[in-house]
């Protein structure tokens, strides 16, 4: 029987050569599958495990939650149908990163696969997971013809008028590996997420450039106005100088809210690891503070308490934290959700489970291609799900006011 290496009882198939187009190990389709099938499993066993911080059965102290049986899953491959059971967790937030929920993401995944073998640039590890998933027998023109289908959805996407206010609006960063002139560079993928005025999430955007500055997120504003963007009450951003001068440039009267998480991260670089949770317990304090009196007092006897012991983190709270608190000025029901970043944090841990897959990207448009189409798939559950924020005044009423971004 055939063991994988192309060997069989007789001996007879030794120096035959396999059809073009045909899988990796063809000839042992069924014992490939059941390989395949059974380390899918501990994937997602891995995943659950790494979720919950902590295993089957496993008494840790770190432990997150808890496990809550399985549902049956079938996905359709190339070497057959793995029928898997996926694992859930009790909270409800357990999100396996082994497949996509949809084929976009699926074909641009294959598509930047498959240009990495043309130009050259793959791994081993990528050449043969590419000829897994997308047979041997491709071309430059297949390659091509398979961009050029999902090109045209996606500059639709990304180019769309936006219709209504988006009250709240959130902007972020991260980092892919692009090879770009024989080089290899960290090339920034920035997110803008938007709450629109009926209270769902929408991807507003997704750009790639060379760095996070003011001209380039600057670029990207521009280009919000221009298809229609209007109507934001607040920012949500990090405190990253070039996003912040395009941020005063282009949404000028408009509250900015900084993210606490960065924030805090950012002060407890100023003190020893021993003192981290006191300072995060003093910080959780001023942002729990419902009354602006009471919060006032508290940060000045936090400021106070630190200037002998750290006195850049008292400099930092003196002159800082006030920008961490705009959210005491939208209602109360929404502050959870808009004192971080977070939400696009999420974003890009989906997007960090399947561009690890590829590592190093041919080019900058292949990027963009695979970042997108995930976006594309979020957006679409974004706005058929559940409504992110509750808004108690009907939109254009004076509790609900807004403000347009104004022009360049």
């Amino acid at each position: 029987m055939a063991r994988g290496n192309g060997r069989t009882g007789t001996g007879k198939s030794k120096g035959e050569e396999q059809p073009r187009g045909r899988g990796l190990f063809e000839g042992s389709g069924e014992e490939l599958r059941q390989m395949v099938e059974r380390i899918c499993q501990d994937v997602l066993e891995a995943e659950l495990t790494e979720y919950l911080n902590a295993g089957p059965w496993e008494r840790a102290q770190g432990r997150t939650g808890y496990r809550n049986g399985y549902k049956d899953r079938a996905i359709n491959t190339r070497i057959g149908t793995l029928r898997l059971q996926v694992p859930y967790s009790r909270d409800g937030g357990f999100a396996p990163r082994l497949f996509a929920r949809y084929q976009r993401s699926e074909r641009a995944l294959q598509a930047t696969l498959m240009e990495m073998v043309l130009q050259g640039v793959s791994t081993r590890r990528v050449g043969r997971v590419t000829e897994l998933l997308c047979g041997r027998n491709f071309s430059a023109e297949t390659v091509a013809n398979l961009c050029k289908q999902m090109d045209g959805p996606i500059r639709t996407f990304l180019s769309r008028p936006l219709r209504g206010s988006y009250p709240y609006v959130i902007f972020d960063a991260r980092y892919e590996k692009v090879r770009v002139a024989d080089h290899v560079v960290d090339q920034a993928v920035l997110v803008i997420v938007g709450v629109n005025d009926g209270g769902y999430r929408e991807v507003l955007g997704v750009e790639i450039g060379d760095l996070e500055s003011e001209s380039t997120w600057g670029e990207i504003f521009g280009r919000l106005r221009d298809r229609g963007l209007s109507g934001v009450r607040m920012v949500v951003s990090d405190d990253h100088r070039g996003l912040r001068k395009a941020i005063a440039r282009y949404f000028g009267g408009i509250m900015w809210q900084r993210c606490q998480l960065h924030f805090l991260r950012n002060l407890c670089g100023h003190v020893p690891r021993s003192a981290r949770k006191e300072l995060a317990a003093t910080l959780h304090r001023l942002w729990e503070s419902g009354d602006p009196a009471v919060y006032r007092r508290d940060l000045a006897l936090a400021v106070e308490q630190y200037r002998s012991r750290w006195p850049k983190v008292a400099a930092l709270l003196e002159t800082d934290t006030d920008d961490t608190m705009q959210i005491m000025h939208v209602p109360e029901e929404h502050r959870k959700r808009l004192r971080t970043t977070n939400v696009i944090e999420r974003v890009n841990e989906m997007i960090r489970a399947r561009t690890r897959v590829v590592r190093i990207f041919p080019n900058r448009e292949s990027c963009l291609r695979l970042v997108t189409a995930i976006l594309m798939e979020l957006h679409e559950d974004w706005i058929t799900g559940y409504r992110y924020l509750t808004f108690s005044e009907e939109p254009g009423t004076p509790a609900e006011s807004t403000v347009a971004v104004p022009e360049k």
